[in-house]
């Protein structure tokens, strides 16, 4: 981590993860329109409170709601900012190619950001991580072959370069969560904020889960050039289960 503060922190341990229904929703077609491992996926336009997309031409005429109770909600000790909409370009990981991004096969998609911290950071600490978080809907069985598709995508790219660094790639199955799901461990050489290196290693993860037509990809990642905190996985794996399973079920 970054800076004396952030190295000397000691986590408390994370409580557990609420989803809550947040009032509202966002009506949204198909918002990524990237091609798998090989095109990048078209921006949706989106407001600073409401995930949206553009309306679908691709096998269905009926609009669909993601609502925000279907994201990762913190809970108080937790939430560092308000979660915001963000583009789900912009959202989604990328790695050696566009791996996360379905090729045009979602119903729906939707992003949203939010920053987190641990439960005995003081209000002026800045954030612990951030969270960028896409949802898709399909079809059929679209949402079994975009997992496939995802994993199939990770395991040929052990590793990339980035900055100038060398990013490895590991990734492993996550069991008894949801009806699938997929952990990604990034590693790379630790940098300070000005992106000098210094010692030891930093990582950041992506979870992606489905509960069934729905699938959520979870980015972690430590704040300005700090490491994520690998003991949060399960925590947000579990957290986006949940917000799944409130919309899915």
């Amino acid at each position: 981590m970054n800076g004396p503060d952030r190295r000397h922190r000691r986590l408390l341990g994370l409580p557990l993860l609420a989803t809550a229904l947040l009032a509202g929703a966002c009506t949204a077609d198909r918002g990524d329109q990237g091609q798998g491992a090989t095109t990048a996926p078209t921006s949706v336009p989106t407001t600073a409170a409401t995930p949206s997309a553009s309306p679908t031409t691709g096998g269905t005429d009926t609009a669909v709601t993601i609502p925000k109770s279907a994201f990762v909600d913190l809970p108080p000790e937790l939430r560092k900012s308000t979660p915001r909409s963000m583009q789900v370009a912009d959202a989604l990981p990328k790695l050696c190619a566009e791996e996360f991004a379905t090729g045009g096969r979602s119903t729906a998609a939707a992003a949203m950001m939010s920053t987190y911290k641990t439960p005995e950071d003081p209000p002026e600490n800045v954030p612990f991580g951030t969270l960028n978080q896409t949802v898709f809907a399909f079809a059929g069985t679209d949402a079994a072959d975009y997992l496939r598709r995802v994993r199939e995508a990770v395991e040929s790219c052990r590793s990339f370069p980035d900055a100038g660094n060398t990013v490895t790639v590991r990734s492993r199955p996550l069991a008894d969560t949801g009806d699938e799901g997929l952990l990604v461990t990034l590693t790379r050489p630790a940098t300070n904020i000005d992106g000098s290196p210094r010692e030891g290693t930093a990582t950041s993860q992506i979870t992606v889960v489905r509960v069934a037509d729905g699938v959520t990809v979870v980015h972690d990642q430590g704040w300005e050039a700090s490491s994520n905190n690998p003991d949060f996985a399960d925590d947000f794996a579990d957290a986006a289960v949940r917000g799944l399973k409130s919309w899915q079920t």
